[in-house]
């Protein structure tokens, strides 16, 4: 008998009998009880802290800052998807401006060379966010491919600020992701950012150097007008 067919047999053959696993307290990782303004003023404070960039938005108007920081930050190609409501928004919000309107939904091998030297930056949603962390997480799909978010010099990413959750088990366990979790998540917490031998932290080196997050608000934007 190996020795670790011995270790396994007096377990099994404990004289207490079988060992029985402990109650989990998920009490450490959740039940934060922030406000819905406590969250969102987390959310940003960790986020602006990475570099992150924050605008607050009117929901019915998101789309006039969209195009301010396209104008702002010379953004001439946009990568983003067709079906998703705030790609087709975005879409008949641009149909004038002087911005090319990349399709994404192609074989990444066609336009491989392409994505990662033509388009300026990538539009995505966002399924909600992180207070705790200052994170966005998002769920891939063919119509809003990952690379979207994590090629492309500059990610702009759309934000509820309904959705955003206390903490990551938060998310979990309202989404039901042990019933059903997602083949890809994303969780994004700032632009790339990586370090040298050095210890100089570097951004956009292996991935977009900078990020927009638009949080949108129903009726008016915090802190803006109508």
């Amino acid at each position: 008998m190996s020795a670790r067919d011995a270790i396994l047999k007096r377990l099994r053959e404990r004289a207490d009998g079988p060992l029985t696993p402990p109650e989990c307290d998920f009490a450490v990782v959740t039940n934060r009880g922030w406000s819905p303004e406590e969250r969102l003023e987390r959310f940003e404070r960790w986020i602006t802290s990475v570099h992150g960039e924050v605008i607050h938005v009117a929901t019915h108007d998101w789309t006039t800052a969209l195009v301010d920081v396209l104008t702002a930050k010379g953004v001439q190609r946009l990568a983003l998807g067709r079906e998703h409501p705030v790609a087709a928004e975005a879409r008949r919000a641009l149909v004038d401006a002087e911005v090319e309107l990349v399709d994404v939904d192609r074989d990444i091998e066609a336009w491989k060379r392409e994505q990662f030297e033509r388009v300026d930056a990538g539009l995505t949603s966002t399924l909600g966010g992180i207070a705790e962390t200052g994170s966005l997480w998002l769920w891939p799909t063919p119509d809003e491919p990952r690379l979207i978010s994590l090629v492309p010099p500059i990610h702009i990413a759309v934000l509820d600020a309904d959705t955003l959750e206390d903490t990551f088990f938060d998310v979990v366990e309202r989404h039901g992701w042990a019933g059903g979790m997602p083949t890809n998540a994303l969780l994004i917490s700032g632009p790339s950012k990586t370090a040298d031998i050095e210890q100089t932290l570097a951004y956009g080196v292996h991935g977009p150097r900078e990020l927009v997050v638009l949080v949108r608000h129903a009726g008016t934007a915090a802190g803006g007008e109508a």
